[in-house]
C-alpha cells in the first residue's frame, strides 16, 4: 500500500515554479551567451593561427628562415583528426597539447611534410573559465532573488486565502456573522484599493455569507412567530379539551393536543438555540447522580452504568434535557436495552454513553447530523425529528462535544465528551 504523498502548500508550489522558470531561463541564457563569447574568442586565436601559418608556408617554399614564428615540421604532439585532415590535402586547426602547454594548433601540407604552427591557448581556456564562473554565479544570485520574491509574493497570497479558508470554516461552524472584510485582499494602485482575484473570492465569500444568514434568520423569526402564535391558542385548546367528559375521544384529542403542545415547545427552544441567547447557568455536580437522576425522570427503562464517577460543572438543566432526548430516542428509533454508561478518557475527561441495540443511525444521519423534521422512523409516524437537534443544540451551549456512531456489534450509540474540567469545587446536590 503506497503512502499518500504529503501535501505541498500553494506558496511553495508558486515559489519553486518561479524558480523552477528562472533557473530554466538563465540556463538557456547562460549557453547562449557562452557559446557567443566562446565562438567568438576562439574564433580569433584560430584566425591569428592561421594568418601565421599562411607566413609560415610562404618562408617555407622560399626557404627564407622562420624564426620569430611558432612553426614545426611533422610535430609528434599534433593531435591525430587534424594530422588525417592535413594528409587528405586539407588544412585545419584544433586545440592540442604542445611540451606540456594548451596550444592552437594549425596545419597544412607542405611538400609531402605537415607544417604547423601553435599559438598559446592556455590563457585563453582560463578567461573562458572564468567567464563561465562569472555566469553561474550570476544565474545562481538571480534564482535566489527571484525565488526570495516569490514566496514573498506567494506567502501573501497563501495568507489571504487562508484567511479566506478559515473564515468558510467559521460560517460552516455556524458563526454566520464572520465576514473576510471589504478591504482584505486588496492591493494598492495610484492611492486606491483595486480588488483582485482573491479579494473577489472574498467578496463572494462575504456575500454567499451575508444572503446565507438573512435566509436563515428569516427561517428562524418565522419559526419562532409560528410557535408563538400556537403557544395561546394551544393553552386555551388544552384547558377546554379538559372540560370534555370522559371517554376514548377525549383521550384521543388530549393525546394529539399534547404531541401539538410539545411540538411548539420544541420549536419555541430550537428558536431560542438558533439565536445564540442561550447561556449556559453552570454549577458543580456529581456526574453519576445527576445522570441517574435525568434518566429516572424520563420514565424510560434504561440501564445506568457509573464506571467512572467525577465531578463537572454543567447546566443540570440542560444536561437533564440531553439526556431525556437521547434516551427518547434509543427507545423510539432502537430497541432494548438501553444503557447509559458515565466514564472517563485519559487524562480524566468525563463521558457519557447513551446507547441501544437496534438498526443503528442512518448513513445520512451519521453523514450530516441530525436535522429537524427528518426521522428514522418508517412513515415519520413517531417524533418530528427535533429531538436531536435540540440535544446537539443544548451541547453546544454546554461545549460539549456530541457525536453519533454505530458500533460494530450493532445499535446506535451516542457520545457526550465534556470539555477540560478546572478544579472541583464543592457538588450540589442534583
Amino acid at each position: 500500500m503506497r503512502r499518500p504523498r504529503p501535501a505541498v502548500s500553494l506558496r511553495w508550489k508558486i515559489s519553486l515554479t518561479v524558480t523552477a522558470v528562472c533557473c530554466a531561463v538563465a540556463a538557456v541564457l547562460g549557453v547562449l551567451v557562452h557559446n557567443a563569447v566562446a565562438r567568438q574568442t576562439v574564433g580569433q586565436v584560430r584566425k591569428e593561427a592561421r594568418a601565421d601559418l599562411d607566413t609560415a608556408l610562404d618562408l617555407f617554399e622560399y626557404g627564407t628562415s622562420r624564426e620569430g614564428i611558432n612553426s614545426v615540421l611533422d610535430p609528434p604532439e599534433l593531435p591525430d583528426e587534424l594530422r588525417k585532415l592535413v594528409h587528405r590535402g586539407r588544412r585545419g586547426s584544433m586545440v592540442g597539447s604542445y611540451r606540456g602547454r594548451l596550444v592552437m594548433w594549425a596545419a597544412a601540407p607542405a611538400d609531402g611534410q605537415i607544417m604547423a604552427v601553435w599559438s598559446p591557448y592556455a590563457n585563453t581556456r582560463g578567461s573562458l573559465e572564468k567567464f563561465d564562473t562569472a555566469i553561474l554565479g550570476s544565474a545562481v544570485l538571480a534564482a535566489a532573488a527571484v525565488a526570495a520574491a516569490g514566496l514573498f509574493l506567494a506567502r501573501r497570497i497563501s495568507r489571504r486565502l487562508a484567511g479566506t479558508a478559515a473564515v468558510a470554516r467559521r460560517i460552516s461552524a455556524g458563526d454566520l456573522d464572520a465576514r473576510v472584510g471589504e478591504t482584505a485582499g486588496r492591493r494598492r494602485r495610484g492611492g486606491r484599493a483595486a480588488p483582485d482575484e482573491v479579494a473577489a473570492v472574498a467578496a463572494a465569500l462575504d456575500s454567499m455569507a451575508g444572503t446565507l444568514q438573512s435566509r436563515l434568520q428569516a427561517e428562524q423569526r418565522f419559526t419562532a412567530d409560528v410557535a408563538h402564535e400556537l403557544r395561546t391558542p394551544l393553552t386555551g385548546i388544552l384547558a377546554s379539551a379538559a372540560l370534555l367528559p370522559e371517554g376514548r375521544p377525549k383521550e384521543m384529542i388530549n393525546d394529539r393536543l399534547h404531541a401539538l403542545h410539545r411540538l411548539t415547545e420544541d420549536l419555541l427552544e430550537i428558536s431560542r438555540l438558533d439565536s445564540g441567547t442561550e447561556h449556559a447557568d453552570l454549577a458543580a455536580y456529581e456526574l453519576g447522580s445527576l445522570v441517574l437522576r435525568s434518566v429516572r425522570a424520563t420514565g424510560l427503562d434504561a440501564e445506568v452504568r457509573i464506571r467512572t464517577d467525577t465531578v463537572v460543572e454543567t447546566d443540570r438543566r440542560r444536561l437533564d434535557r440531553i439526556l431525556a432526548n437521547l434516551v427518547l430516542n434509543a427507545h423510539r428509533h432502537g430497541r432494548p436495552p438501553v444503557t447509559v454508561t458515565v466514564d472517563a478518557l485519559s487524562g480524566g475527561i468525563p463521558t457519557i454513553e447513551v446507547r441501544d441495540h437496534g438498526p443503528g443511525f442512518s448513513d445520512e444521519l451519521l453523514r450530516h447530523g441530525p436535522q429537524r423534521f427528518r426521522t428514522d422512523a418508517p412513515g415519520r409516524g413517531r417524533g418530528h425529528g427535533l429531538g436531536l437537534t435540540i440535544a446537539v443544540g443544548q451541547a453546544a451551549v454546554l461545549g460539549i462535544d456530541l457525536r453519533f456512531d454505530n458500533p460494530p456489534d450493532g445499535g446506535a450509540r451516542a457520545a457526550l465528551t465534556f470539555p477540560p474540567q478546572p478544579p472541583p469545587g464543592p457538588p450540589l446536590t442534583p
